[in-house]
């Protein structure tokens, strides 16, 4: 029975709806999602519109949206760097912004206090004229999507998704992750979707259809196994591997060091090896929809099997 809901859930995941909103949201009408750019017929920076535009479809789909704001600043650009790697520490001129987290959440009808959690970061490179396709407006679409095909999942856990920040400084998912420690919430999974389907020109070239599950603590090991499983169960054909790293990274590892080691983030590749990373050339054309749809079918599965008791 738990695995035909997961089968007939996951097989609702929509490539057009991944492909409509990650061209909104990385070519038109907004090139960036950064609070240091602004479209100029609209006086509203690109950051706050992307929220305003996830902020509404959630709604659309009868979620209610908590707003959490952080103060932030840019990133400088340190032109001595290698080119993907030239975010350095804002200049003390730089002016402070506001960044919001966005919250959707379900309640769950049997064990409400037991939550699943998948985030990821919705702003794209605040140093650099990147849309950020891959990084990070590929997972971003994909928790939207995971978010309406479970709009009337009545759910045994609580099931959030959170939107937050970390192409500006500093990251706005450590304040989450904080915040959640300070609350007592009782995360019992939390699946970061970040640049899901970037990967190397060899991979892109073999037309191969790539996913590494990076867990950093022991306890975040069984949630990476499971990937591999419902990739297997449910045959999806993504190319599979985990991978430990040596200490907490990126918004997973936010919440690792505020004290939820079982937390693991879903990648194209790593080490990352999309040859467009933190570029201008990181444009929503090419990014591998299809991969992208893969992968949020499988990180769909593994939550609900959590959610099941699968797990």
């Amino acid at each position: 029975m738990s695995s035909s809901i997961i089968s007939n859930l996951i097989n609702l995941i929509d490539a057009n709806q991944l492909r409509q909103n990650l061209f909104y949201l990385s070519k038109d009408p907004l090139p960036y999602r950064r609070l240091n750019y602004t479209v100029s017929r609209t006086g509203k920076n690109t950051l706050y519109q992307a929220d305003d535009f996830i902020q509404s479809k959630l709604e659309s789909w009868r979620y209610s949206v908590e707003k959490e704001g952080v103060e932030v600043r840019a990133f400088n650009c340190d032109t001595s760097k290698p080119k993907a790697h030239q975010y350095s520490s804002p200049s003390e001129e730089y002016p402070w912004f506001t960044a919001y987290n966005l919250y959707a959440k379900k309640v769950g009808v049997v064990h409400p206090e037991d939550i699943i959690l998948f985030l990821s970061h919705k702003d794209s490179q605040s140093w650099v004229d990147s849309p950020g396709a891959y990084d990070n407006c590929a997972g971003t679409v994909s928790t939207m999507e995971i978010a309406r095909v479970l709009k009337d999942y009545p759910s045994r856990c609580s099931i959030w998704f959170l939107f937050c920040n970390e192409e500006h400084t500093p990251w706005t998912s450590v304040t989450a992750a904080q915040n959640a420690k300070l609350r007592n919430d009782n995360l019992i999974a939390i699946f970061n979707l970040d640049s899901m389907g970037g990967k190397s020109q060899a991979d892109i070239n073999a037309n191969r259809k790539t996913n590494v599950t990076l867990f950093t603590e022991p306890e975040g090991e069984r949630f990476a196994d499971l990937m591999d499983e419902v990739n297997e169960i449910y045959q999806i054909g993504l190319t599979q591997r985990k991978h430990q790293r040596q200490s907490p990274g990126d918004d997973d590892g936010s919440f690792i060091t505020a004290g939820f080691p079982m937390a693991i983030m879903n990648v194209g590749s790593f080490p990352y090896a999309d040859p467009n990373y933190h570029l201008e050339t990181d444009i929503p054309e090419l990014v591998d929809i299809q991969n992208l749809c893969m992968s949020t079918q499988a990180s769909l599965a593994a939550g609900l099997s959590v959610d099941l008791g699968k797990v």
